[in-house]
């Protein structure tokens, strides 16, 4: 068939994947698409959407779960023959032809940036060269469907070793991206479940899973406030206790303790334990795991590698509590690991190597200078400037007495080529900020050019009080 032509608006909240996917599934069924047809590969719809090949596999595999395609080994994906469809009228959506360039940024502060100058390009580029240069002839072939064992076998040691989780390689899963696995995630759990987020919080759990009713919890100083989850009826609550996003804070010794006697108290609650960049904590001794101090099987573990390595990877995993692997197997047993199993061994052999440590070690320090530099800035040159969430990962808050909205602030930066993002980014519900607040990612900025950034972006907004 030809190319799918389907609308994707990159600056919506909505998931690229989650847009392609209800693309297609009106498409057959308005039968805009008839039953039987092949759809294109995903990497000639990846290449021909200038997306990535991931998001093709989320949105087919979604699609594949709801029966509307099937998988056909070594063939390819074809519309399944159901006997009768609801019809749904759709208009043809216009091709948004302004949005296919990308905005390239002279100063970029998004909290997702790693220093590329850093990686151990010489080390990586070994491991890759064995792989490929020996015979790896069984590499070809389908994988495991959680993951290649060797690599799950690593991630439990290092777990146990720096977050005291304990844990079997057979309880964990590696997929794609975070964005890949909460889904899987959410479909675990039983369908009436009532969930809550931090609030702000992380903005890539797929809303519509949630059915746009995620109840907001507030967060403060200490972290998610539990007495407020208290409150509600909601039984999952999706946190990032060791380095909160996007505030920083690390959720307290009590909090922690009232979150587990929470998911204690009934059967059917979870948490789901994101643990993003714990790695980098710069004060202290390292904030333990939720999953290491629970003791009823409570908490599901969520992590990824884009931190730490690099995003371009897309290797994140979860760790299941013993009491959910069955139900994991029952529900995924059509499933096919996303990850590349070459990518997957690459990692296994640089973590078991101890290459991973030492690469942690180093950008510890990196980050470090950084963050010392960006304070020292703001503290010498802008006092004014309120600075939050600078205890650990790869980001700040900056809060500035200005009378100016958020949106304006960061409509003027970008016309200075400086991208910042605002934190009203992250809310589930509104909060009203007595001042503009920003987060300022420095992981992604040279040491050397972080002083010319920062002064550049004060200047812009300095201009913008007269």
């Amino acid at each position: 068939m030809d190319m799918l032509m389907f609308e994707l608006n990159k600056d919506t909240t909505t998931p690229l994947y989650e847009q392609l996917y209800n693309g297609i599934k009106t498409a057959i069924m308005s039968k805009q698409i008839e039953v039987g047809t092949k759809l294109p590969s995903k990497k000639n719809l990846a290449e021909f959407l200038n997306i990535s090949q991931t998001t093709i596999e989320v949105a087919y595999a979604q699609l594949m779960a709801e029966g509307f395609i099937v998988s056909k080994p070594r063939i390819g994906f074809f519309v399944e023959d159901i006997d009768e469809l609801p019809y749904i009228e759709t208009k043809q959506a216009e091709w948004p032809i302004e949005d296919a360039e990308e905005k390239t940024f002279r100063f970029d502060f998004h909290p997702g940036k790693i220093d590329t100058d850093s990686f151990p390009f010489s080390q990586w580029r070994k491991y890759a060269k064995d792989l490929y240069d020996h015979p790896s002839k069984n590499l070809l072939q389908n994988g495991e469907p959680q993951g290649e064992y060797t690599l799950r076998t690593e991630i439990a040691k290092y777990l146990y070793q720096s977050r005291g989780i304990v844990c079997q390689p057979e309880q964990i899963v590696i997929g794609s991206g975070t964005e890949q696995l909460l889904p899987m995630i959410l479909r675990l759990l039983e369908n009436d479940s009532k969930f809550s987020l931090e609030n702000p919080g992380y903005s890539a759990i797929p809303r519509n899973q949630l059915q746009n009713k995620a109840i907001p919890i507030p967060v403060d100083e200490d972290g998610l406030i539990v007495d407020e989850l208290e409150k509600t009826n909601a039984n999952v609550v999706y946190v990032t206790p060791s380095h909160q996003f996007p505030t920083g804070a690390v959720l307290s010794a009590t909090r922690r303790t009232q979150l587990l006697h929470w998911a204690a108290k009934a059967e059917n609650r979870y948490i789901i334990e994101d643990d993003y960049d714990s790695e980098f904590r710069y004060t202290g001794k390292p904030i333990p795991a939720l999953q290491g101090m629970d003791q009823n099987n409570k908490v599901i573990y969520l992590s990824t590698f884009s931190k730490s390595l690099m995003p371009s990877l897309r290797v994140a995993y979860f760790v299941l509590p013993p009491t959910l692997l069955k139900k994991y197997k029952e529900t995924f047993s059509y499933y096919s690991a996303t990850v590349p199993r070459f990518d997957q061994h690459i990692v296994a052999s640089f973590m078991r190597d101890g290459y991973f440590s030492k690469h942690l070690n180093r950008m510890r320090k990196i980050y470090r200078k950084k963050l010392d530099k960006l304070t020292h800035i703001f503290k010498t040159h802008y006092p004014e400037v309120i600075i939050t969430g600078d205890q650990a990962g790869m980001h700040i808050l900056i809060s500035l007495p200005l009378p100016i909205r958020e949106d304006t602030l960061k409509r003027i930066a970008a016309e200075s080529s400086i991208a910042i993002y605002p934190v009203t980014d992250y809310l589930l519900k509104p909060i009203d900020y007595k001042y503009p607040t920003f987060l300022l990612g420095f992981g992604g900025i040279p040491l050397e050019k972080l002083e010319e950034g920062i002064h550049q972006l004060m200047h812009c907004w300095s201009l913008a009080k007269y």
